[in-house]
């Protein structure tokens, strides 16, 4: 009782005005077993007092930078040589406080973001456990961020680095991982990784509340979802769910209804909505934090939710919001990065949900520096989920080492169509990323074509492989006008290059 007294006369007489000291603090990225990107100024920011001095040093040298009023500091390094070596990163600031960062590399950092074929980790691939065996890879590093969703964009983050051992590998994204074994393999440099992933999400989740909103073409949906998130009702879901539940109690006594029929659990379905948050949700509590951490690129799964599975999607608008995504994402680290993405690979799905997606990650390549993984024959029919990550991997770093690394590859892409033209009763498409030839995979007839005339009534097509063309005709029609390629959820075909790549998947009308 004495004590307390005591603490109560000591606050209650405190001179007027001060406060206790803000911690000396570097954003949560600034971490033991950290990696930091080479050969570019790097960027190192925290917390301090308002006024507050800091300085950071590291490999030889020595910046620093004064905190404002909110406590915030930031500064960059000159850019840094690659190192293998173990050193530290140290933050001082007034009276002798001092940060340190231990186990710090210079190499290579890529961020990986998307869903749940994103987030799927080592321990569900092909070969896993030969392959968790296998990965003794020091130099590899990984940090997963992994904080909620948020109204509002938020500074501090959530997550440790982690170094690549056989014990840790087991969670590591499985496509970010291979993809940085690739790299660390082939360029010889450590590298980091970092991924913010969350399965069955929205493109929609992913971007600014700004870039959505702003932009006619995509603010209605917008602002439906924001409508949806703000009136979603607990109790009332609940609610409803009794009364589902019991209609299929009834249904199920009468002999009317399946196991398959019951209603979902109700705590996994509002965990599983709360986890995804609104749009703009996971920019604001899982992106907009590791901004500006340096980094040399980005890669991107994604699509399957906005394709119309489980319910009707907006498919259309694929192409406006990935290139909201890539540009939203740019200006947040206020540079030009590298960005690549993995296409849809063939699934059995209703409509033409996948379809439509994958035209739109076609489409996208136009913006500048961009590159696409084309997957279109390593998926699993039945499962949403494949488990070949490594080959989806190893042609994401193909495209990495070619463009963005100068390495002399195979190619950096599967086929890609680039125009087409019609000269009697043939349809000629003339294709970029040829490479050494088109080829069928199995060495026997082109499959996958489809052309039409006038009436739009699609017809299997044959198809002729002519250097970096395909000639596509079929006699009955003899006025074709358009052609489509393995534009079918889960499509037999079978063009590829003599890189042993892929062709994309595409139509040349727009009709709807």
């Amino acid at each position: 009782m004495k004590l307390t007294f005591t603490l109560f006369i000591a606050l209650l007489f405190a001179p007027i005005g001060i406060t206790q000291a803000a911690e000396l603090k570097l954003a949560t990225l600034f971490s033991d077993h950290m990696v930091l990107q080479r050969e570019k100024p790097v960027a190192v920011w925290g917390m301090a007092d308002p006024g507050e001095s800091v300085k950071v040093s590291f490999a030889g040298q020595s910046k620093s930078a004064t905190a404002g009023t909110d406590g915030k500091w930031s500064l960059k390094l000159d850019a840094l040589t690659t190192s293998a070596e173990s050193r530290t990163l140290t933050a001082t600031g007034k009276n002798a406080r001092k940060v340190e960062v231990k186990d710090v590399l210079v190499g290579e950092v890529w961020f990986g973001s998307g869903q749940s074929n994103m987030a799927m980790a080592v321990g569900g691939v092909d070969n896993s456990a030969a392959e968790q065996a296998a990965a003794n890879f020091p130099l590899i590093r990984y940090y997963a961020e992994s904080s909620a969703p948020a109204e509002k964009p938020q500074a501090e983050g959530k997550g440790i680095w982690q170094p690549c051992t056989p014990e840790t590998v087991r969670r590591f994204s499985a496509v970010l991982y291979f993809f940085g074994r690739e790299i660390h393999r082939e360029v010889g440099v450590p590298v980091g990784l970092i991924t913010a992933s969350a399965g069955a999400t929205h493109i929609e989740s992913w971007l600014s509340a700004e870039a959505q909103s702003s932009d006619p073409a995509t603010k209605a949906e917008y602002d439906a979802q924001m409508k949806s998130w703000v009136s979603f009702d607990e109790v009332k879901f609940r609610a409803d769910y009794e009364k589902k539940l019991a209609a299929w109690k009834l249904a199920a006594e009468q002999g009317k209804a399946g196991e398959k029929e019951k209603p979902g659990n109700p705590d996994r379905l509002i965990a599983h909505i709360k986890s995804k948050g609104g749009p703009a949700g996971l920019y604001n509590g899982r992106v907009v934090n590791l901004a500006p951490f340096t980094l040399r690129g980005i890669l991107w799964y994604q699509g399957e939710s906005n394709s119309g599975l489980p319910k009707p999607g907006q498919p259309h608008l694929y192409r406006k919001q990935l290139s909201q995504l890539v540009t939203s994402w740019r200006t947040l680290w206020n540079d030009e990065l590298p960005f690549a993405w993995v296409q849809l690979p063939n699934f059995t799905a209703p409509g033409e949900g996948w379809s439509r997606i994958r035209e739109a990650q076609l489409q996208a390549l136009d913006i500048p520096k961009t590159g696409m993984a084309i997957t279109i024959d390593i998926g699993d029919i039945k499962n949403i989920h494949p488990t070949n990550k490594q080959e989806v991997s190893r042609r994401l770093s193909l495209w990495a080492l070619g463009t963005v690394y100068g390495r002399k590859v195979p190619a950096i892409s599967g086929p890609l169509p680039a125009g087409s033209s019609i000269k009697g009763n043939a349809i000629t498409v003339t294709f970029n990323h040829a490479n050494g030839g088109l080829k069928t995979k199995d060495g026997g007839a082109v499959k996958g074509f489809q052309i039409a005339g006038a009436d739009q009534q699609w017809k299997p097509a044959e198809a002729k492989i002519d250097g970096d063309k395909v000639v596509i005709c079929n006699p009955a029609i003899a006025s074709p006008i358009a052609v489509r390629y393995a534009w079918q959820d889960a499509p037999d075909c079978n063009l590829y290059n003599a890189a042993e790549l892929p062709a994309s998947p595409f139509r040349t009308d727009t009709w709807k």
